[in-house]
């Protein structure tokens, strides 16, 4: 296989799932290139590739073992590493596929640069460890103006729908010292957004007896970083401390996404969530209140709700519906279908729901998302905002995102790319 005029080994990469999975790979990208492989496409022909899976739903995993297979089918030569959730739960069906060579669970993480690279050159492989009970720290390096950076890992809510705790492991987090350490190595790079990525990110400091605003405050101090998001916190993790003080003029924007996942209090228990709708529409409320005032932008809000749970009747998702469209408010709605998984609580419970009822329930939330976020838009028009300039020209123009997340476009002027600009929205 012709390797080049320089003869380094090739890797390409492909990603499916959630942000999270997004930081790992580019950790993993990071690591091939300081040893000396060149990173290239997927499709050019390469020595090796690196395929990091979801396995949220069920059409997830199928996607990540199709991926595979793909990947065989157009360079059946190439060394072929699979890792993520899917490995993780499904590792004898990655195992069984004629011509993968590795496979890593998401407890061998630190395993997957050293143990792929003894096999590209020729090495006996070192034993893996079945578990890594660190985190694998991990951040992402693809764009100019943002970087994903992950402080936790795992989760013990073991909600009766998800396979996540399986996946990922229970949960524990890298310390705020090396959290900060690879702040400044992003900010270095002329990065001036971060957003704060984890399984169950405001469980952070279960392991290290730290706290999760402890780490914020840490954050802010870092120089060369102007903004910072929280790419997910549980409602009930979200605290009165911690918005509070990111509402008192700190380097964190007025940009929420919180899971909601239902909005009937039967479900919400029967699913095992931590929380009832008064309470999340109370802390809803509590943000507003702490965030906006005349002639402030208004918070954005991203709300997880996930339909056709089994047991949702029409009445309850009725009242999903209207908890949205009449209580909440949110700017964005992230809907998606209940996937059955083998061996969770909520696969054998009775009252499952067709697929059909399930995308006409998807159908109906994701028109209301997009007039919510419409709403949201014509609310903000005439206040001042701050927007990061991205660095991609869209025929003559440049696009950025405000601090409360809404997407501006601008004149292309490539001296403003990475730069932050005063806008009226």
């Amino acid at each position: 296989m012709s390797m080049g005029t320089d003869n380094r080994k090739k890797i390409a990469f492909l990603t499916l799932g959630c942000k999270l999975n997004y930081a790992e790979t580019s950790t993993y990208e990071r690591g091939f290139r300081q040893a000396g492989l060149e990173v290239v496409p997927w499709s050019v022909p390469a020595d090796a590739y690196l395929i990091n899976t979801c396995s949220v739903t069920a059409t997830s995993d199928a996607k990540s073992r199709n991926l595979v297979r793909k990947v065989l089918r157009v360079n059946p030569s190439a060394i072929v590493v699979v890792t993520g959730c899917s490995a993780q739960l499904r590792r004898e069906d990655y195992e069984a596929i004629p011509g993968v060579s590795l496979v890593f669970g998401c407890s061998q993480k630190a395993s997957v640069v050293p143990e792929t690279l003894a096999l590209l050159d020729g090495r006996s492989q070192p034993a893996m460890t079945s578990c890594e009970s660190a985190v694998f720290g991990a951040w992402s390096s693809g764009e100019r103006t943002r970087s994903f950076l992950k402080v936790q890992d795992g989760c013990n809510n073991y909600c009766a729908y998800c396979t996540v705790p399986y996946a990922r492991g229970e949960s524990r987090n890298i310390p705020i010292s090396e959290c900060v350490e690879n702040a400044r190595q992003i900010a270095a790079l002329g990065v001036k957004e971060i957003v704060l990525t984890g399984v169950n990110t405001g469980d952070f400091g279960r392991t290290t007896g730290e706290s999760f605003l402890d780490l914020l405050k840490a954050l802010n101090g870092v120089e060369g970083i102007e903004r910072y998001r929280i790419s997910s916190i549980e409602p009930n993790l979200l605290t009165h401390e911690i918005v509070d003080w990111t509402a008192s003029g700190t380097k964190f924007q007025p940009h929420f996404h919180i899971p909601l996942q239902t909005g009937s209090d039967v479900l919400l228990q029967k699913m095992g969530r931590h929380y009832g709708t008064a309470d999340f529409a109370a802390l809803i409320d509590y943000v507003r209140h702490a965030f906006e005032g005349p002639g402030k932008p208004l918070v954005f809000f991203g709300i997880d709700v996930m339909v056709g749970l089994p047991g949702e009747t029409p009445e309850l998702f009725r009242q999903t519906y209207s908890f949205l469209e009449q209580r909440v408010r949110p700017s964005f709605i992230h809907v998606f279908p209940y996937s059955r998984r083998p061996g969770t609580p909520a696969a054998s419970m009775p009252g499952q729901v067709s697929e059909a009822v399930k995308k006409e329930r998807v159908a109906a939330l994701e028109e209301l998302s997009s007039r919510l976020h419409s709403e949201f838009i014509e609310a903000n028009r005439g206040v001042r905002e701050r927007a990061l300039l991205e660095s991609t020209e869209h025929s003559g123009y440049m696009e950025g995102y405000t601090g409360n997340y809404i997407r501006i476009r601008r004149p292309w002027d490539p001296s403003l790319c990475g730069k932050i600009i005063d806008v009226t929205i």
